[in-house]
């Protein structure tokens, strides 16, 4: 019987060929291809349903039902079967349709109340485009080759859709990639950009997924997969031969995944149903995207990618259309991406306007290049992959992580606006460049910037920094395939030494794990890696690349001031440890003959709240702190940064926030400790202007923020702010959001 069906299979898929054939419009095309379905399937309904808009299906074409009823009859995501199926993706097959929950009747169909009932997603690369429907009166319950039939028939409407086949009139039958779309993601770095996609993993498009000749296509599968095999071995050698581990256990799943019999043994089977080679191996990466979405399990999470990964390899070696299109990059790029590392940002460099990710993270290595090149980028912006298109217009507001893909003249209008005020604002700003940050009330905030790349350092004059307040080493680590050498570092860091021409440089030390894993180390299994081994705790551990950084700024500083912050101390042994380490590095500089710097500054990070209750001898003889903002506030509410459920239910301008740092700056100007805060909200003008009303003298955040920072901090003042501050915690406000901009009146 399975054999016979089989056969049935490829006769339908036979029939749908041919029904594409015919010079026919989208409608009519549509109506044959649900009476063909029906007859074949031997049902008396066959309906397609396609969304309309993120919330609606509409029913688009129908053999069975009342025709009048096309393009009239909509339901919401989640009603009904059909809407259950569009918001889950997951097959629906009942005997008893009435009894299955959620079972709407809808009589404007003029259907009766029929028993079986099969509802198919249509979905291509895990977006969901619609659901497939058949229905009969008698209590039938679908074989699992009927319904194995119903998805690969699916999945060729999927592609026929996304070819425009079906284009017609009504907006469930328009044609995709033509209109406007608003994308709402999170921000990872602010700023606004405008310009044209550029796609960093150009689409691959299928466009014949019947198959004519069986049998040609499982040898084209084949060679295939074998030619994906040797090039998976191939790398795998280049890694070894390399000494270069890093994408070693990538690799080795890639190897695993292009053996394996089942995912063979299932694109075989795909193509004896009547599906293409290419067509086959589309319609497994589509159930591992769609599962992507429903695990949890970060394991598991990696390898349904590492699948993905591998079918598109394969599909680019099936239809030929490698990475090299012919495209042009356009003079303005907004780099759209599923995700991508920061060896590969960084080979765009400075010609990017803008970035948008399908996935990233705030602490991701792309979230920390693009700051330092002062790209705007979205991370989080869902389905962005699959709607945009080479060349297409495209406007990015990272200040508010929202993306418009073909945007109509209004919104073009009221954007262009917008970047001419910033542009404006800029020059502005230019005119306060080298005046100091002075209060009206006589008090001066120091501002410094952040920077991580020598492509930041030309910012430093240009923005009005007074020095480099943190310099994030660890870029130089994550964007190599290898440990960089001792001799590399010194010389870079001798460069930046340079560039500063004499302004105070603070190098923070390796701040590794969490959310930043180096390529050529393995990765811990870590339940929570934000609380796990990270930074200093690494460093301590692994004292032999603790001091070949240690040694590589000694020699780069030539005897120069140099100034060294530890990251993420949690206690006061911990910074003792690490300053003997310096201790023993400085030693050996000495009997090596290399001038040692006299005038060295030795600080800490204050990212835990165990370190503002450390012992007052801690205080005393911490050369300075930073308090390092992004991590302190996540920690001290318990909220993941990257987690936009709970993020922002937290404002830094929270009354316990606030009076938890001002009992930091209180101890420290009893020892007269040099403080200062870092992250992003120094760089926010209100918080920073905030943050110097109690107390806090010193600022660094990106040096786009220096200048708007300056101009607020240049006419408030800060004594009245602090009063302001304080009245609204004593009449008990949870935040002095609203009160401090009442009063700065903005």
């Amino acid at each position: 019987m399975a054999q016979d069906f089989q056969t049935d299979s490829r006769q339908m898929l036979g029939r749908l060929r041919e029904a594409m054939a015919v010079e026919s419009a989208g409608q009519e095309r549509l109506d044959q291809i649900t009476q063909l379905i029906a007859d074949e399937m031997r049902t008396e309904v066959c309906s397609v349903y396609l969304f309309r808009d993120e919330d609606t299906l509409e029913l688009c074409a129908t053999h069975g039902l009342n025709a009048a009823a096309v393009h009239e009859t909509r339901m919401r995501l989640g009603e009904g079967l059909v809407g259950r199926v569009g918001r889950t993706g997951n097959i629906i097959n009942s005997a008893d349709a009435p009894s299955e929950k959620g079972f709407r009747y809808m009589p404007e169909t003029g259907e009766e109340i029929f028993s079986s009932f099969a509802g198919i997603p249509i979905q291509r690369l895990g977006e969901m485009l619609g659901v497939l429907v058949v229905q009969s009166k008698t209590a039938r319950q679908f074989s699992d080759d009927e319904v194995y039939a119903l998805e690969v028939v699916a999945m060729v409407l999927a592609e026929m859709t996304e070819l425009g086949v079906f284009v017609g009139e009504g907006a469930a039958l328009s044609a995709r990639h033509q209109h406007p779309v608003l994308i709402r993601g999170a921000t990872a770095q602010e700023g606004a950009a405008e310009g044209h996609v550029w796609l960093h993993e150009p689409r691959v498009v299928v466009t014949n997924p019947i198959a004519e000749d069986p049998h040609k296509e499982l040898l084209r599968l084949q060679d295939a997969v074998e030619e994906l095999r040797v090039g998976v071995d191939r790398m795998l050698d280049t890694a070894v031969v390399g000494d270069n581990t890093d994408q070693l256990e990538v690799l080795e799943a890639y190897r695993m995944f292009a053996n394996s019999k089942g995912w063979m043994r299932r694109m075989e089977e795909d193509i004896s149903r009547g599906l293409s080679a290419e067509a086959a191996v589309e319609k497994e990466q589509s159930t591992a995207r769609a599962r992507l979405s429903t695990v949890n399990d970060q394991y598991l999470r990696e390898r349904l990618h590492d699948l993905d990964d591998l079918s598109n390899r394969l599909l680019r070696i099936l239809t030929g259309q490698g990475s090299e299109t012919g495209a042009e990059m356009p003079a303005d790029p907004i780099l759209i991406a599923r995700n991508i590392g920061p060896a590969e940002l960084l080979d765009y460099g400075r010609s990017l306007r803008g970035i948008v990710l399908e996935q990233g993270s705030v602490g991701s290595h792309a979230a920390i290049v693009a700051r330092a090149l002062a790209i705007p980028l979205v991370i989080h912006a869902a389905r962005v992959t699959t709607e945009a298109l080479n060349g297409d217009r495209i406007m990015v507001d990272g200040d508010h992580g929202i993306v418009h893909l073909r945007p109509d003249d209004t919104v073009v209008v009221a954007f262009q606006d917008k970047i001419a005020m910033q542009a404006e604002a800029l020059e502005r700003y230019a005119s306060i460049r080298d005046k100091p940050a002075i209060s009206t009330d006589g008090h001066t905030v120091q501002l410094t910037m952040n920077a991580g790349l020598m492509a930041d350092l030309p910012s430093l004059e240009n923005s009005g920094a007074e020095g480099v307040g943190l310099f994030r080493t660890e870029l130089q680590f994550l964007v190599r395939n290898q440990m960089p050498r001792r001799g590399e570092l010194a010389a870079l860091y001798s460069r930046v030494l340079d560039s500063a021409k004499g302004k105070r440089v603070v190098f923070r030390t390796l701040d590794i794990g969490s959310d930043k894993v180096l390529p050529y180390m393995k990765p811990n299994d870590e339940p929570n890696p934000a609380l796990g081994w990270r930074a200093i705790r690494v460093g301590l551990d692994k004292p032999g690349v603790m001091r070949m950084q240690l040694q590589s700024l000694l020699r780069a500083a030539k005897g120069r001031p140099l100034s060294i912050m530890f990251p993420f101390v949690a206690q006061y042994e911990e910074y003792n440890q690490a300053c003997l380490a310096l201790e023993k590095a400085k030693h050996r500089e000495r009997l090596l003959g290399h001038p040692v710097p006299e005038d060295l500054q030795v600080g800490a990070m204050l990212e835990t709240p165990s370190l503002a209750f450390a012992p007052r001898k801690f205080f005393e003889e911490v050369g300075f702190l930073s308090i390092g903002g992004n991590d302190l506030k996540q920690f001290f509410f318990a909220a993941d940064r990257e987690n936009e459920r709970v993020r922002r239910r937290y404002d830094t301008l929270n009354v316990s926030f606030l009076s938890f740092l001002e009992n930091i700056v209180e101890r420290c100007e009893q020892t007269d400790t040099p403080l200062s805060f870092c992250g992003e909200d120094a760089g926010r003008p209100v918080e920073a202007a905030c943050l110097a009303a109690i107390g806090l003298r010193s600022l660094s955040m990106r040096p786009a923020s220096v200048g708007p920072v300056k101009s607020l901090l240049r006419r408030t003042d800060l004594g009245g702010l602090r009063d302001v501050i304080h009245d609204a915690r004593d009449r008990g406000e949870q935040s002095v959001r609203s009160a401090v901009e009442a009063y700065l009146d903005i």
